[in-house]
């Protein structure tokens, strides 16, 4: 996808807006400011107002126009922006120009940030943090983005990797001078020690009960109980508006409704479920067993119940569930039981239930500020090069050993991206926009 040829796209959002920013990079940037302005580039890094035309010399529109020679860009390359009005036939028609002009063509998502990966402007855990900062909805997901933009993942993996290498090196020098008056035990331990010490560490990241991908994807919360509990009421409630259909009639929800919160910074998925009993009904029966799936998925789970249907027992295999008591605007919880009293129908006892729900969720996914694993992709590549420490430290020796440790040190490189795998590289960059 990286190539010699000068791209451009919308880096701004779609759509009617104030300012509309488009941004191109490569060789033939300086050229695309003249053909467009009629002008000379600008000085670098300084807005300058200009009269933007196309080939047959119309006036498009009055915009800022950027200058970023490279290396000190983007992309690392020469970068041209033009800022414009946002109104999408000012925005088609600075595009249509752009596209007119030799050596340029549209840019195919990703290839802005993939370009600056090639050109070491950034690393690779560095370009997903900027993807999900893009894609980032809640605070908890900004901090994390921006933590991993700036380098504490790369910080950590190229850590243990600098350590793997030094280890390697000591195996290696044992292997080369076996016939000389070379302590290779000593050697062997010297790098035994240092795997075991990289091991330790790994693990201890991995354990972290998927903390980093739940910031990404989103904590998911199930909602369980008999029907005419006031579920579905209750998650309308949360929403703020009706995503789920409300009825006296009981087993109306049959699938899972979600609803995506932003609940104190962080991001949660709350899912409406069937309510739980027994039914000789098929399609309610299939509702039911999709309920409590959900609980078994779900990281908290709410149990609801009302003075007239009860408290169902803790299903699913999430910690001790949030015990919930709805309608007590009709009737309070009964006498002696313990749990949260709610209205869906005026909103009383809400902020009670959303705080607990905050509260559980903080408190079982741990450490906050420490750098986490935040996809699967990393996860991955750490638990190869965990067992390949598990292989070396366990007993290996000789050739076995070094080449154990020469596949943790791949695993650790494949996580930066100092290894040249175009899968990796197209998985990692397909998840981005066409403007970055």
């Amino acid at each position: 996808m990286v190539g010699d040829d000068t791209i451009y796209a919308l880096a701004s959002g779609v759509g009617p807006a104030g300012v509309a920013v488009i941004r191109v990079s490569g060789a033939a940037a300086s050229r695309t400011i003249g053909a467009l302005t009629g002008r000379e580039v600008p000085a670098p890094r300084c807005l300058t107002l200009r009269v933007l035309r196309d080939g047959a010399g119309e006036v498009l529109d009055r915009g800022m126009v950027a200058w970023f020679p490279g290396p000190e860009s983007f992309t690392g390359e020469d970068v041209a922006e033009f800022q414009v009005h946002g109104g999408s036939s000012v925005v088609d028609g600075v595009l249509g120009a752009l596209g007119r002009l030799a050596d340029t063509r549209l840019a195919e998502p990703g290839e802005f940030t993939r370009r600056a990966f090639v050109n070491g402007k950034m690393d690779l855990t560095a370009a997903e943090g900027l993807a999900d900062l893009v894609a980032a909805r809640t605070a908890a997901q900004r901090r994390q983005a921006l933590s991993q933009m700036g380098g504490s993942l790369a910080g950590v993996y190229e850590g243990w990797r600098g350590e793997l290498v030094r280890a390697l090196g000591w195996v290696e020098v044992g292997l080369d001078f076996s016939d000389e008056d070379v302590p290779e035990n000593e050697l062997h331990q010297q790098a035994v020690e240092i795997l075991g010490a990289v091991r330790a560490q790994i693990a201890r990241h991995l354990d972290d009960r998927r903390r980093g991908e739940l910031v990404r994807e989103g904590f998911r919360v199930a909602i369980v109980g008999p029907p005419n509990a006031g579920k579905s009421s209750l998650l309308n409630r949360m929403a703020g508006r009706e995503v789920a259909i409300v009825s006296t009639r009981a087993g109306t929800t049959r699938d899972i409704i979600e609803v995506q919160l932003d609940l104190g910074g962080l991001p949660v998925t709350v899912c409406d479920t069937a309510g739980l009993r027994e039914t000789e009904e098929d399609v309610e029966a299939e509702g039911v067993r999709r309920a409590l799936k959900e609980a078994d998925r779900a990281g908290v789970v709410v149990a609801v119940g009302s003075a007239d249907t009860a408290l169902p027992e803790a299903p699913g295999r999430a910690a001790e569930p949030i015990r919930v008591w709805n309608k007590v605007d009709l009737q309070g919880r009964p006498a002696g039981a313990e749990g949260i009293e709610v209205s869906a129908m005026t909103g009383a006892g809400l902020d009670q239930l959303l705080g607990a729900l905050e509260q559980a969720v903080r408190s079982r996914y741990g450490d906050w500020e420490s750098p986490a694993v935040s996809r699967a992709r990393h996860r991955e590549a750490l638990e190869g090069c965990l067992a390949a420490l598990d292989r070396a430290v366990g007993g290996g020796s000789g050739e076995l050993l070094a080449e154990d440790v020469r596949f943790a040190v791949g695993c650790l490189g494949k996580l930066v991206g100092r290894v040249d795998l175009d899968s990796v590289l197209d998985g990692v960059f397909a998840e981005f926009c066409i403007g970055k």
